[in-house]
């Protein structure tokens, strides 16, 4: 399977959306956040991502919301703006046994260490993977429409992820981000 190197904004434009349509779990205290790691634990793929309140002035920066781990079909919002990352969370990033794949893996993981430092293993960087098959494109939109024919939106991006509760849109649009690094993973693998 060949890939083009990049795909226009306008090309992407015409791409049917891809969108997470199975569990969506928000995790906004410890007893829930155990809950959700009994599970994550057990799963061999993750896919990964973290969301950060933006910050409209100069100087002014915000620590990591919120923490995305998906499966196929169920996906884990941890409102780290909630919840402190015990253990049982350091431990499931910490495992090479548990391949979390992501996009700019390195800036999510120095967000997190902010919170709690950790060791981090069995990370899987998509930027990195599509370098190798050729696509010179960089951010999960384009690397979703080149790998799947499908539009990653980016609408809930510069919304509030520190909320005191999470819109319908932003969790689906959190959750789409982890799930689609799932399945741009396998079709790479495929390739």
């Amino acid at each position: 399977m060949t890939f083009v190197p990049s795909i226009s904004n306008e090309e992407l434009a015409t791409l049917p959306a891809a969108r997470f349509d199975g569990d969506i779990v928000v995790v906004d205290n410890e007893e829930e956040l155990v809950e959700a790691c009994r599970y994550l634990s057990q799963q061999p793929l993750l896919g990964f991502d973290t969301e950060t309140r933006p910050s409209f002035k100069v100087g002014v920066t915000y620590k990591v919301a919120l923490l995305q781990l998906s499966t196929y079909d169920r996906c884990y919002l941890i409102r780290l703006c909630n919840v402190k990352p015990v253990q049982k969370l350091l431990s499931i990033l910490q495992r090479s046994d548990i391949v979390k794949i992501g996009t700019d893996v390195a800036g999510d993981i120095r967000s997190l260490s902010k919170l709690r430092r950790f060791t981090p293993r069995g990370f899987v960087d998509l930027q990195a993977e599509v370098s190798k098959v050729g696509i010179a494109d960089r951010s999960l939109r384009k690397i979703s429409g080149i790998v799947l024919g499908r539009k990653v939106s980016k609408a809930q991006r510069l919304s509030n992820w520190e909320a005191q509760n999470l819109t319908q849109q932003q969790q689906i649009y959190a959750a789409t981000d982890a799930w689609v690094c799932l399945k741009i993973y396998d079709r790479l693998r495929m390739a």
